[in-house]
């Protein structure tokens, strides 16, 4: 079966996907300048993959799902294995494991109760997800020998912490919102 063009943003998805092992592996041995360069590697296949899906329209129900899940893996990957490691507090591996866990299961809960729904990322919800990028890229740079301010490798768990209790408290609040109006609807 030949190989057709609109398939390539797919394929640089699963390529993601599967640099998560090496990836984990380097976190896990203290090979940080190479788990840098994975980190890289994944980052610039998800723009490409992006552009190519947006520019050609290539867009899939596959890449659809597996694009958030491939970026989500890698993230969630350097947070565990950096907690494992001791490079990162446990208690802030648990608020960014804690976060997600809520937000998919109020939005699995809205779907089987309530109805259909649209998931959309709030702006606070794509900062919290900037931010936790920024943050471990900061840390694994930090590690791979590359000085970085104290304040910002300090801070930055916190600022992390932060965002992730804001942007669950407003997914609660939105998912909370919107299930009141379905009900409230179909009492009238």
């Amino acid at each position: 079966m030949l190989l057709e063009w609109r398939h390539i943003p797919n394929l640089l998805t699963f390529l993601r996907i599967i640099l998560v092992i090496p990836f984990a592996a380097c976190l896990y041995f203290e090979y940080f300048k190479q788990a840098l360069i994975l980190f890289f590697i994944a980052g610039l296949s998800d723009g490409v993959d992006g552009f190519l899906a947006r520019t050609f329209h290539w867009k899939s129900r596959f890449g659809a799902i597996a694009d958030p899940l491939a970026d989500k893996l890698l993230l969630v990957t350097a947070y565990v294995m950096l907690t494992i490691t001791g490079h990162l507090p446990l208690w802030l591996t648990a608020l960014v494991f804690g976060r997600d866990i809520i937000i998919v299961s109020s939005a699995l809960i809205y779907h089987y109760w309530i109805g259909a729904y649209e998931m959309k990322p709030s702006v606070l919800g794509k900062m919290n997800t900037f931010v936790q990028i920024v943050y471990v890229l900061v840390v694994v740079v930090s590690l791979s020998g590359i000085e970085m301010p104290d304040a910002v490798l300090h801070y930055g768990v916190w600022g992390v912490a932060v965002l992730a209790v804001l942007s669950c408290a407003q997914y609660a609040y939105v998912w909370g919102r919107k299930a009141y109006i379905h009900r409230k609807s179909i009492k009238a």
